[in-house]
This record gives C-alpha cells, structure tokens and sequence, in this order.
C-alpha cells in the first residue's frame, strides 16, 4: 500500500506547499455535512500550524441565485437552491474558527466550482514562489480534493496526499479514491500518513 512505503521520491524540498481543501461551516453542518470533517480537522490544523507561511486554504463559494450560473451548475443549484449564498444563512462559506485564526500568514483562494485550478491565479502565484510540490488535504475526498489533484498532476507538481487528512461523507468512494491514487496514479500521487509528512516537512 502506498502508505506504507511512504514517500517514495524521496524527502520534501524547500518548495513546498500545504493546499487545504474547503474546510469550511459549509460542509460541517446542514445540507452538505460531512461527517469525517470535523475528525480530520485537528490532523489538518497540525499541517497548517507547521508551515503557516505555506500554507493556503480554498474556499468554495455558491453563488447568490442558480441564475448566475451556466449549464449543469445552474440545474444544480435549482436543486440545492437552499445552498445559494441568498438562502444560506451569515458566514456558512467561512473556514473553520480553528484554522481561520491561521490567516493570516496562511493565504486564502475563493473559487465557484469543484477545482481550485479553474482560477488562473491559483497556478500563477504558486509558481511565482518556485512552489513545486503540493500537500493536499481537505474536502471531499472525492469531489473537491479530487478536482484538486488530478488538477495538480496535470501541472506537473509532486502531489502528497495524507490519507488522515482527508474527509468524505461516503466511506465507500473515499475508499475508492485512495485505491485510485494507489492503483493508477502510484507514480505522481504519494497517499502517505501525516506523521511521516510532519517528519519530512519539518
């Protein structure tokens, strides 16, 4: 399992970033909860805290009303119209206290869809810092975070994933998604534990 061999391209360089996932009120209550998110939490905090200047959350935000969005996204948000930001109650799109206390120096990414990727700005500042490698956790396993590791692989970045550090309401396509990485992306996702990413970040 690729856990258990660990970091398999060697140790963490000096370009290191921690890209959390939608770790927000959102989706832990109401609707959209999801039930791990808080278990995870206090791992994805450790991570956080260790880096705090390399560390960036995304947040993802609903639009005000389905009519301002296009195609499938529109049909979507006709049927999640209580998800809308005009029907969610005040601060519902907020990260978690424990980790909006973290910005800054951690930095924040707002972005309208599953993949933090669709904002052009994402890729931009990371390559302005010479980031190379990313350490991805968050939400959900296999919706947002997904979206932001293939998109990940895609650009060419070393793509860590601690599996402790991230959260699904459906147990059964979490699974999936880790055997996933395992199975057909063994050579550009590295699924380890969070200890053994604390040891090599630090």
């Amino acid at each position: 399992m690729a856990d258990r061999e660990g970091l398999r391209h060697g140790p963490l360089g000096p370009n290191v970033l921690h890209l959390c996932i939608d770790m927000q009120r959102l989706f832990a209550e109401g609707p959209w909860e999801t039930p791990w998110l808080k278990r995870v939490l206090p791992v994805v905090e450790e991570l956080a805290c260790a880096r705090l200047d390399r560390t960036l959350f995304t947040r993802f935000i609903p639009p005000a009303r389905p009519e301002e969005m296009r195609g499938a996204w529109r049909q979507y948000y006709q049927h999640w119209s209580q998800m809308t930001l005009e029907a969610l109650p005040p601060g519902q799109t907020d990260l978690l206290p424990e980790l909006a206390r973290l910005v800054p120096p951690a930095e924040v990414l707002d972005k309208a869809v599953y993949s933090p990727w669709t904002e052009p700005d994402l890729h931009r500042r990371l390559q302005q810092r010479s980031i190379d490698t990313l350490i991805i956790t968050g939400a959900e396993t296999d919706v947002c975070v997904l979206a932001a590791v293939l998109g990940a692989v895609d650009l060419g970045y070393r793509v860590v994933v601690p599996v402790d550090a991230i959260c699904s309401s459906s147990d059964h396509t979490h699974d999936a998604l880790l055997a996933l990485y395992r199975e057909r992306f063994g050579q550009q996702v590295e699924a380890v534990r969070t200890p053994e990413v604390l040891k090599a970040w630090r």
